[in-house]
Parts: structure tokens; C-alpha cells; sequence
């Protein structure tokens, strides 16, 4: 019987996994692991499959079954961190994003960092105005179709790609120019490193936004970029920290506190465990890119308290590291296998960076996708972002899906928005309805809104009963947010009784340690050894019985009272 147990046991410790890691040109990537495999190992392998030395910049991401986002920990069990049923499905991502990403030493990091920015500009995380963004494009459409030719790029050929998550014809116009009149002769690689060095020059570069509420209930977006900490707010960057100005970040409960020099920021996520990732998220970012060497990071707590909280430490190499070790590089430059065009029964498509169906431009236009796709989950199809329209000049727009109809139609125009574990738009989960509420907050507050934005908005404004009702729902949102510091001060008042508790059990146990080494008989040797030594005998002798004595005449005084009376 023990022989077959300890076979069992064998065998489970000897089982493959199977993992399926998806690219970031969309390609996939599937291997066997074992159970006891460290997240270090499949990252390796990753690497070693993608002929990467300049690594530090990439993690795997992955979401759990409550649908909330996490970075792989290296230093962990794979299968023990996803606590999912196998075949397991990741993504890799870049993590910490380059702070200047056209000094990356080899042409294969390069290319992956430029993957994973033209899936943010069309995810819409990365905000820029309508002149940035058509030179975006046109850098894209160069390294992917090459020089502009009249036989096989007709008339409006720009307008069959998506690079954005809404087009305009303005715009469209202006990427085929740029593309025609001055990109021309450009290598893919030369048009990669030049779309590298505009996208870096945007407030957004780098951002990773994760949906939070400030102290008055209203939708912010909270980042961590290469040069410090971001919010977003409404319409515009609200706070920006550089990274040494930072001294402190915590976490309890849904509450993210960020401790500048002279302010404490306080942010409310939708639970738990996306404050939890929030706060790692914000270690790891700060490790890398404030430090100068990995041996200075620390184990951080999120609670002052000992016996509370979470702990974390940054596991990898820090920027300045990173660079330092990429000049040392000295190899052939690895072969590029860039994804080409590939037909399609309408139009042809772009094969790396988000996968695309052509659809019918008026219908294209109907669709309203949100600007901050990578903040969305696909479960929760209304969501709340600060939006810069490509139609309309620089200007900052709001838009709104009123129905399932309309999430319904974008799967039909975008093949790949059917939810995927695998697919690194899923965000940390948020409460519905909550892109109606935030379009609607501009109203009940009477924030004022431009003729353009009144003209967009038109097709989706909800009805005057739809206001109503979800204006009541956000006025009692924003109540439930209305005492922060009430809630502040019973956390403070709870962490108190708690240690006070500790501290009278600490006591507690001393005192009873004290009894019976003082009063009882037991022949222990340890007992034994500590009442032999000096120091017993002198605290016995000078404190411990004059203290007994006198409890014993108090004692004797109150009985007699008693008696007395």
C-alpha cells in the first residue's frame, strides 16, 4: 500500500502540462511543462524560442478564473499561480517598457516593443492627436506593405487597415499622403525605429491603465509608465509623479495609497484583488526603473503592522542593469521572420498586431469602440475612458454602447474582441454600466460639452428616462464613496484593537511564563536552568517578591474590609 502511494505521488510530481503562450504578432506558442516548473523555466524557453537576449523588458501575463489580470511570478510554480484547469493559456506582453526604446540594442527587441505599442495604439491605450496619429499609421503601413505602388494600392487602400479603434476619412486621407509623399525607401526596420521614436514622445507611452475611483466616486485610470506614476481623469492627465518622488506605496483591502513627498493619493479599486495586482504592479515598476542595482530592492509590506498585510519582492534585474548588459551583447543580429500580407476575400488584413475583418466603411463607422480598449472586459461591455477621437482635431471624446447590439456587431467587425484568456485587452473586472455613468457624471455636474462632442454623440445619447434612471444610480456611487475618511478612521481604529489584542496576549502568556517559573515546583530542566542563573535570582529576590507581598497585603486589607462591613 505505501509502495502504490508513494508511486501516486511520483506520478503526479512527474505530470505534464501543457501551455499555450500567445505572441504578440498573434502567433502562438505551446509547450509541456512540468508541475513543480518555476515561471522562470517557461519564460526561458519563451526566450530561447524567440531568439531574445534582451529580455527583461517581456513577462507573461495571465488571467485567473474570476477573470483578474496577473503578471507571471517567475519565482512560483506555474501551475500553483494560474489555478486554472490545463491546457493553460498566457500571453506574453511587454512589461516594463523601454524609457527609450530606439536605444534597445537589437533589432528583434526593437521589432517586439513595436508589436506591442501598435497593439496598444489600436487597443486604444496610447492617446495622441490626429497629426501623431496619422504619421503612426503611415510608419505601420510602410513597414508593412512597403513603398506606396499605384498598381497594387488603389484609390482609399489605407482605409481597408484598422490601426485605430475608429477611423475618419480625413484621417485615412492623411496616412495614405504621408505614406505615398514621404516614407518612401524606408526599410521595415528603419520605419519600426522611427514609429518607436514618435510613439515614445506621447503622455501615454508606456501606460497599462487600471480602472479605479478617487475619493469622490469619480472614474480614474491609474498607470505606471517609465518615468513615474499617471492618472487619468476625464479628460486629461490629473497627476503625474516622477518615480523618485514616489516614497511609499500600500495597499488595504480595495484602498491604494501612494505616498508622495507632500501629498497622499487614494484610490478605490473595484476589489480586492485588483488593488492587490495594482500595488504589484506599482513595486515592480518603481524597482525597475528607480533603482540602480538589483541588490538595493527590498521586501515590501503593504501594512506597517507585522502580523497584517501582504509582502512582495521584485524578483528581476533593474533598468539601468538591463542597458548595461544589452551593450555587451555581441552576436550576429538574429533573422526577423516579420509577418507579410495575407489576402483576404474583401481586402487584405494586417497578420501581426490585432487580427482584423474588413467590413464596409459606414458600417465600420457605426461601431463605437471605446478608446481605452485594454481597460475593458469583454463581460462588462460598457465602460468609461478618456477618449481622443482621431475625427475631430485633439479634442477628448466619450463614447457610449447603449445595447448588447452593439457589443454584438463588434464581434462581427473584429473577429478576435470573443473573449480569450489569452488576449491582453481583458482588464481587472469593473462594474457595469459604469461607461454610461461616467458620460453621464459630465451632465449631472454641468460640465459643458464642445459642438463636436454634442455631434458624435448624437446617435448614442441615451433618452431623457435612461438619464434619469442611471443618473440616480450614479449619485448613489458616489455616495457610497462620500466618506472615505470615516472609512479611513475605522481601518485605523480596527488596526489599533488589533494590536492592542496581540500586545494583551503577548503579555498574557509572559505573565503565566513568570507564575510558573516563580511559584510552582515543576523540576523541569529548562525551569531548572533559568531559575539558577544570576539574573532570575536577583529579579526574584528585588522585585518579584516585595510585588507579592505587597498584592498579598492589599488582598488581605480588602477581605478585611469586607468582613467588616
Amino acid at each position: 500500500m505505501l509502495s502504490r502511494l508513494m508511486s501516486g505521488s511520483s506520478r503526479s510530481l512527474e505530470r505534464e502540462y501543457s501551455c499555450t503562450v500567445r505572441l504578440l504578432d498573434d502567433s502562438e506558442y505551446t509547450c509541456t511543462i512540468q508541475r513543480d516548473a518555476k515561471g522562470q523555466y517557461l519564460f526561458d524557453l519563451l526566450c530561447h524560442h524567440l531568439n531574445l537576449l534582451e529580455k527583461d523588458y517581456f513577462g507573461i501575463r495571465f488571467v485567473d478564473p474570476d477573470k483578474q489580470r496577473h503578471w507571471l511570478e517567475f519565482t512560483k510554480s506555474v501551475v500553483k499561480q494560474l489555478r486554472s484547469q490545463p491546457p493553460f493559456t498566457m500571453c506574453f506582453r511587454v512589461k516594463f517598457y523601454p524609457a527609450d526604446p530606439a536605444a534597445l540594442k537589437e533589432e528583434i527587441t526593437r521589432y517586439l516593443v513595436f508589436l506591442q505599442i501598435k497593439r496598444d495604439l489600436y487597443r486604444g491605450r496610447l492617446l495622441c492627436k490626429t497629426s501623431d496619429a496619422a504619421s503612426l499609421a503611415a510608419y505601420i503601413l510602410q513597414a508593412e506593405i512597403g513603398d506606396y505602388d499605384p498598381g497594387k494600392h488603389p484609390e482609399g487602400y489605407s482605409s481597408k487597415f484598422q490601426f485605430f479603434p475608429k477611423h475618419s476619412e480625413k484621417l485615412e486621407r492623411k496616412i495614405a499622403e504621408i505614406h505615398k509623399t514621404e516614407l518612401s525607401g524606408q526599410t521595415p526596420a528603419t520605419s519600426e525605429l522611427n514609429f518607436l521614436r514618435k510613439a515614445q514622445t506621447l503622455e501615454t507611452y508606456g501606460v497599462d491603465p487600471h480602472p479605479c475611483k478617487d475619493v469622490s466616486g469619480n472614474a480614474a485610470f491609474l498607470a505606471f509608465t517609465p518615468f513615474g506614476f499617471v492618472v487619468l481623469q476625464g479628460n486629461k492627465r490629473v497627476h503625474f509623479i516622477k518615480w523618485n518622488e514616489v516614497t511609499k506605496l500600500k495597499f488595504e483591502g480595495k484602498t491604494f495609497y501612494l505616498y508622495e513627498k507632500k501629498i497622499i493619493l487614494t484610490y478605490f479599486a473595484p476589489t480586492p484583488e485588483a488593488c492587490k495586482h495594482l500595488w504589484k504592479c506599482g513595486i515592480e515598476n518603481q524597482a525597475f526603473y528607480k533603482l540602480e542595482k538589483s541588490s538595493q530592492v527590498r521586501t515590501v509590506s503593504s501594512s506597517n503592522l507585522f502580523f497584517k498585510g501582504s509582502r512582495f519582492r521584485y524578483s528581476g534585474r533593474v533598468a539601468k542593469e538591463v542597458m548595461e548588459s544589452s551593450a555587451k551583447i555581441k552576436r550576429e543580429p538574429p533573422e526577423i521572420h516579420r509577418a507579410g500580407m495575407v489576402p483576404s476575400r474583401s481586402c487584405p488584413s494586417i497578420t501581426h498586431g490585432p487580427r482584423l475583418s474588413s467590413v464596409p466603411r459606414t458600417r465600420r463607422r457605426a461601431v463605437h469602440i471605446s478608446i481605452m480598449e485594454g481597460l475593458e472586459s469583454l463581460r462588462d461591455s460598457a465602460h468609461s475612458t478618456p477618449v481622443r477621437s482621431s475625427s475631430h482635431g485633439d479634442t477628448f471624446l466619450p463614447h457610449v454602447r447603449s445595447s448588447r447590439a452593439d457589443s454584438n456587431e463588434r464581434v462581427a467587425v473584429i473577429a478576435d474582441e470573443a473573449y480569450s484568456p489569452a488576449d491582453s485587452m481583458l482588464p481587472t473586472p469593473v462594474a457595469e454600466h459604469s461607461l454610461e455613468l461616467m458620460l453621464l457624471s459630465r451632465q449631472i455636474n454641468g460640465a459643458t460639452c464642445s459642438i463636436e462632442e454634442e455631434k458624435e454623440s448624437e446617435a448614442s445619447t441615451p433618452t431623457a428616462a435612461e438619464v434619469e434612471a442611471l443618473g440616480g444610480e450614479l449619485r448613489a456611487l458616489c455616495q457610497g464613496h462620500g466618506k472615505p475618511e470615516e472609512e479611513q478612521v475605522n481601518k485605523f481604529v480596527l488596526s489599533v484593537l488589533r494590536l492592542l489584542l496581540v500586545t494583551m496576549g503577548l503579555l498574557f502568556v509572559l505573565l503565566l511564563l513568570l507564575i510558573i517559573l516563580t511559584e510552582s515546583d515543576l523540576d523541569i530542566a529548562f525551569f531548572r536552568d533559568i531559575r539558577q542563573t544570576p539574573e532570575f535570582e536577583q529579579f526574584h529576590y528585588q522585585y518579584f517578591c516585595p510585588l507579592r507581598r505587597w498584592f498579598a497585603c492589599k488582598i488581605r486589607s480588602v477581605v478585611s474590609l469586607l468582613i467588616d462591613t
